[in-house]
């Protein structure tokens, strides 16, 4: 990481089409118009089979989910602050959104980001918040 500026760290372990590359760019604007610039952030694009499994282990809840996020607040021994991990189903996303998979890949990603910021959507005043910040940063709408 030089200049300040979040480091993104992304695994694909799974067969769809994923503009890794747009999705870093979107993870870093993110994190930075959040005010998170020495960080580092995990982000991985997994099968429906390895999601369902992490839903099941973590959550205690049947069959796959779109995203997780695993917060950690860590220092490495450079003092650079390790967030957690975004992990995503691309093949759930794109059932989510058929017409438009890639803009659903953006919302989830923002979505985990912003929980692992501490961002929730359990009572209604968050939830406007927490969707407000998800329109603004992944263009996407959230009904």
């Amino acid at each position: 990481m030089s200049g300040g500026h979040p480091s993104v760290l992304v695994s694909n372990r799974q067969p769809l089409p994923v503009d890794e590359a747009a999705l870093i760019a979107l993870a870093r604007a993110t994190l930075e118009a959040q005010g998170q610039t020495k960080t580092e952030l995990s982000v991985s694009f997994v099968s429906e089979r390895e999601m369902e499994d992490l839903h099941v282990r973590y959550m205690d809840l049947s069959g796959p989910t779109d995203v997780l996020s695993f917060p950690l607040g860590d220092m490495d021994e450079n003092d650079v602050k390790v967030l957690g991990d975004v992990i995503i189903a691309p093949s759930v996303a794109a059932q989510n959104n058929p017409t438009d998979p890639a803009a659903e890949l953006r919302l989830l990603l923002v979505h985990g980001i912003l929980h692992i910021l501490g961002y929730d959507h359990e009572e209604d005043a968050a939830r406007a918040e927490m969707w407000a910040l998800q329109e603004r940063y992944s263009g996407v709408r959230t009904p």
